[in-house]
């Protein structure tokens, strides 16, 4: 069993209710931790900290000075930041001309620009070592259409992990990615409560279903335990969803139109 005691653990994107980072910090409180919760919505912020008896730190992961404010006053109440968790995301769906510059500019600077202020936040405040842990995605590696800004800043910043964690291990820094597929949590809500949506995916899970958030959530504590003999590495929890494919537009559309046809017979 996994014991967080006396560790500090900062989860930036658990402003969502009942989102992944949410998640997360229950777990992670229930191990034990003293959990930090960040995000920009003050108000479910303060309501999960209250219940999981931790910390509300509202940040936007883009502004350097909202990150470097989390994690040096982290450190200065609690000595050390042993963990940081970054479950924040924006899975932006759009045909590849309709994309702007200002969609762009918004996936850098949250999946790519942000992730990099937090490991220099890591880096200056995780005095005694630690684990970072960057929710990326399965579709880094199983491509999916119409989602190219939001894959190529995930593959970025997975990039910045494995660089961040060969140079800084000396420190006692391990660092890694947790990278799920289609996943039961808000974000995904209205796709998945699409009929035969997510049937066309779970059919290329050899687990047999998507995942779900306690499923990631799981695999992060794994990540933070110290005996956890493991950096740079990409973990794909995901119900091996990377020894096949995601589903073609033309093969979700087909599972949808016969689960439409199946729900509205003539």
């Amino acid at each position: 069993m996994t014991d967080l005691t006396g560790k500090t653990a900062i989860v930036i994107g658990a402003a969502g209710d009942h989102n992944m980072g949410q998640v997360i910090a229950r777990l992670l409180a229930g191990a034990g931790a003293k959990v930090i919760v960040s995000g920009r919505k003050r108000e479910p912020l303060d309501a999960l900290a209250a219940e999981i008896g931790g910390e509300a730190v509202t940040c936007d992961l883009t502004s350097r000075a909202d990150v470097d404010a989390l994690f040096d006053g982290a450190a200065a109440r609690h000595g050390t930041v042993d963990i940081a968790i970054n479950a924040t995301g924006w899975g932006l769906m759009k045909s590849w001309a309709d994309v702007t510059d200002d969609d762009l500019a918004q996936m850098v600077a949250l999946q790519f620009t942000g992730v990099h202020h937090m490991l220099n936040a890591c880096l200056r405040t995780m005095t005694n070592g630690g684990s970072v842990i960057q929710i990326s995605s399965a579709t880094t590696q199983c491509l999916i259409y119409d989602h190219a800004a939001y894959i190529g800043t995930k593959a970025g910043s997975e990039a910045l992990i494995r660089c961040f964690a060969n140079q800084y291990g000396p420190n006692g820094i391990r660092a890694n990615v947790v990278s799920p597929g289609l996943t039961a949590t808000p974000m995904a809500a209205s796709a998945v409560a699409t009929p035969g949506l997510e049937a066309a995916f779970a059919k290329e899970y050899p687990l047999g279903r998507i995942g779900t958030a306690d499923d990631i959530a799981h695999t992060v504590l794994w990540l933070c335990d110290d005996r956890t003999f493991v950096t740079g590495q990409n973990i794909h929890a995901n119900g091996g969803l990377t020894l096949r494919r995601n589903p073609r537009p033309e093969e979700i559309g087909a599972s949808v139109g016969a689960a439409m046809a199946a729900l509205n017979p003539q």
